[in-house]
């Protein structure tokens, strides 16, 4: 049996068993039929970064179909905030399951999308009235964003910057430029659009306004508050409040994706409210709704002024959905973005201080509960994606699930439920998969 038979809290009040637990080395025999299954028939392009095969799911702890039971500590990609299955927003599920599941939000209203989208107009930084989209998820927002921005403006040009990840879809996927691998093969992608080195306000200056386009003919800069996928990179001191200026002073809306880092993440409600600037456009999905697939895109009436039929989404806005974020937000405002925080501050000195004691290590960074580190080589100190993807594997042997991101990071964003006691066996688990990587 490897790894740490440390019982931690499995979640809610479905107990499932301590984690990690591991009785058979994955794959088990289970897993690996599933595996070969679904090797036969699934698309070519998933990414799978363990041979992972989920039986089911409560609070911190997720168990695969040969009964190993691991500490999970990415939360479905930074979806799950408030745990695998929390009783409320299952509760929440299934009473909307038994009143209506389908209508269709862009022909019909119904009670579960009035009452989330007042809630996220409620909740969006700065004093003006909002409006809100809903879709089915962050890239979904990301491509109404494009459109609602050329459409008040009227302005073709589009900023977004170096390292950020937008999403995969063709008009998110001119913005993102995180990883050529992304966008190789699908060109030509939406048109008019421009990179500029994260952090660096002047380079928009001198070198896009300067010699690409004049700064009246630029609609939106997007921008992350963190570059997640991109390797947890953060801004440097006054970046965001130099480029709310920047964009003040041309009349260009800065819109802020929040996909991944928003929704109490950063120990705010919005990571952007740590860096004290409001968004003319907001746009969030992954902890909004526990799972069930939602995205929003929020901004003041006055931005938001596209006519009837200008835009639409057959799903999004799902009354399930709904119901799922409408709890999903009353459980962050009741306790569990401060509790996140608190833990965020935990995590980052347990991993503070193993990098003081592991050559192996380096790095930490991020917002409340969502931070990095960069796995690198010992003799040389450069930092290598192949030690990484090792020490992702020796970890998930031992039963903690950790994802990477960037080309030599590890992203760590558990659920905001998880504890102190909880937080120190993954750490110790993450010491021992590093203790058996050579270099």
């Amino acid at each position: 049996m490897l790894g740490i038979k440390e019982q931690s809290v499995g979640g809610h009040d479905q107990w499932i068993g301590p984690a990690p637990w591991i009785d058979i080395s994955p794959p088990g025999p289970l897993a690996r039929t599933a595996i070969e299954r679904d090797g036969r028939v699934a698309a070519s392009c998933y990414a799978r970064q363990h041979p992972l095969v989920v039986r089911r799911a409560s609070g911190t702890v997720v168990e695969d179909v040969d009964g190993n039971r691991f500490l999970d500590f990415a939360a479905g990609m930074a979806v799950c905030s408030v745990g695998h299955g929390h009783p409320r927003v299952v509760e929440a599920i299934e009473k909307q399951l038994h009143e209506l599941i389908h209508v269709c939000g862009t022909a019909f209203r119904y009670e579960p999308m009035i009452a989330l989208s007042e809630k996220l107009a409620a909740l969006a930084p700065g004093p003006a009235a909002k409006r809100v989209f809903l879709t089915n998820s962050g890239t979904e927002a990301i491509e109404a964003a494009i459109k609602l921005v050329r459409w008040h403006t009227r302005r073709p040009w589009i900023i977004s910057f170096r390292g950020a990840f937008h999403g995969r879809t063709t008009g998110a996927l001119a913005l993102t430029s995180s990883e050529y691998r992304l966008r190789e093969g699908f060109g030509p992608l939406l048109p008019m659009i421009a990179h500029a080195p994260y952090g660096d306000v002047e380079a928009i200056r001198d070198q896009l306004f300067g010699l690409q386009m004049a700064p009246e003919e630029v609609a939106a800069i997007f921008v992350q508050p963190l570059q997640s996928e991109g390797g947890f990179t953060l801004p440097p001191d006054g970046f965001l409040p130099a480029l709310r200026r920047l964009c003040d002073k041309h009349g260009i809306l800065m819109v802020v994706d929040e996909n991944q880092c928003g929704l109490g993440r950063s120990g705010k409600m919005f990571a952007c409210q740590q860096f004290g600037i409001t968004p003319d456009v907001l746009v969030i999905s992954h902890g909004l709704a526990s799972g069930m697939p939602l995205g929003a895109v929020i901004a003041p009436e006055k931005v938001m002024t596209w006519p009837s039929g200008a835009h639409g989404s057959t799903y999004g806005g799902n009354p399930i959905a709904c119901a799922a974020a409408l709890a999903t937000l009353e459980l962050l405002e009741s306790g569990l973005i401060a509790s996140g925080a608190a833990a965020g501050q935990h995590l980052r000195g347990y991993l503070n201080d193993l990098t003081g004691r592991n050559r192996h290590l380096r790095d930490v960074r991020g917002l409340g509960l969502l931070l990095g580190v960069d796995v690198v080589n010992r003799r040389t100190g450069r930092p290598s994606a192949v030690l990484r993807d090792r020490v992702l594997g020796e970890a998930f042997r031992r039963g903690l699930i950790l994802l990477g991101c960037g080309d030599t990071s590890i992203r760590f964003s558990p659920p905001l439920t998880i504890n102190k006691a909880q937080l120190e066996v993954g750490i110790g688990v993450l010491e021992e998969a590093v203790a058996t990587v050579a270099d």
